[in-house]
C-alpha cells in the first residue's frame, strides 16, 4: 500500500526561535495516524528539531544535499551530515533549485544515489513550466526528468523514493492546476515508471502533488486515485493549515 504523505517545505523562512514555536504548535496538533507528516525546515533548525521530534511520529526532512560525502564545497551539506542530525527525507530537484541554481536531472541523479546510499529517502521533484505546457511539451519534459533522475536505480532503490509533481506553470503565474490536470500528470508519471519497472513498482511508489496545496483544496486533490499527498510550501509555515492538510485524506 502506498504511503499517504504530507511534506511541509519551509523554504528559507523562520529563524530558530520562530521555527521552534511553529514546530511545537504542529506537535501539539492532532495528525491522523495514517498520514506520514514530514517537516522540512532550513538547515539551521535540524539538530534542534531532532530532539523536539524524538517522541513523535513526525519525520524530519532536509531541503537539499550535495552529491559528495565531504570536501571543499563551501556552503554545502552532505547526506551523511543530514543523517547525523536525524534527517529521514531529502528534497531533491525542487523547481526553485532547478530554476535558481541550474540543477538538472542528470546532476540530481547523483544526489539521489548518495541519499539512498546513506539510508535516507529522496523526495524527487519534477514538473513543467508554463511555456513548456503551452508548447505541448509537458509530458516529454516530465518523462525526461523522471527517467534521467531516477531510472538508474534498481527496483528496491526506486521504491525507497518519493516523487513530487510540481506544476511550475501554476505557481505564481495566475494559472490554476485543477485536480483533473494534477491527476492526469500523476497517472502519466506512474505509467512512465510502470513501463520501465513494471506495475508492482509503479503502484507502490508514492507520488505527491506540489502545486499550492492548501486546506481548501487538499481533500479534493488527495481523493484523486494517483495523488498520494502533498509537498506543501506556504501552508507549511502555518500550523493550523499544515495540520488540516495532513488530515485531508
Amino acid at each position: 500500500m502506498r504511503q499517504k504523505i504530507v511534506a511541509g517545505n519551509w523554504k528559507m523562512n523562520l529563524d530558530l526561535a520562530e521555527g521552534k514555536e511553529l514546530l511545537l504548535s504542529i506537535i501539539d496538533g492532532q495528525i491522523n495516524e495514517g498520514t506520514t507528516a514530514i517537516v522540512i525546515p532550513p538547515f539551521i533548525h535540524l539538530n534542534s528539531f531532532k530532539q523536539m521530534l524524538s517522541h513523535t511520529k513526525i519525520a524530519l526532512g532536509a531541503q537539499n544535499c550535495h552529491q559528495q560525502d565531504s570536501g571543499a564545497f563551501t556552503g554545502e551539506v552532505s547526506a551523511a551530515m543530514l543523517k547525523s542530525v536525524g534527517v529521514e527525507y531529502v528534497v531533491l530537484g525542487h523547481s526553485e533549485r532547478r530554476e535558481y541554481f541550474m540543477e538538472d536531472s542528470l546532476s540530481l541523479s547523483f544526489k539521489v544515489t548518495k541519499v539512498i546510499e546513506k539510508g535516507l529517502r529522496p523526495i524527487y521533484c519534477c514538473g513543467e513550466t508554463l511555456a513548456q505546457r503551452q508548447e505541448g511539451e509537458h509530458f516529454e519534459i516530465i518523462r525526461a526528468q523522471v527517467k534521467n533522475g531516477l531510472f538508474h536505480l534498481n527496483e528496491m532503490e526506486l521504491l525507497n523514493c518519493v516523487v513530487a509533481y510540481e506544476p511550475v506553470w501554476a505557481i505564481g503565474t495566475g494559472e490554476t492546476a485543477s485536480p483533473a490536470q494534477a491527476q492526469e500528470i500523476h497517472t502519466f508519471i506512474r505509467k512512465t515508471i510502470a513501463t520501465e519497472y513494471g506495475d508492482m513498482v509503479a503502484e507502490n511508489i508514492s507520488i505527491l502533488y506540489g502545486g499550492s496545496v492548501k486546506p481548501n483544496n487538499a481533500e479534493e486533490l488527495f481523493n484523486c486515485p494517483d495523488i498520494d499527498g502533498g509537498l506543501v510550501g506556504g501552508a507549511a509555515i502555518d500550523a493550523n493549515s499544515f495540520i488540516a492538510i495532513c488530515n485531508s485524506f
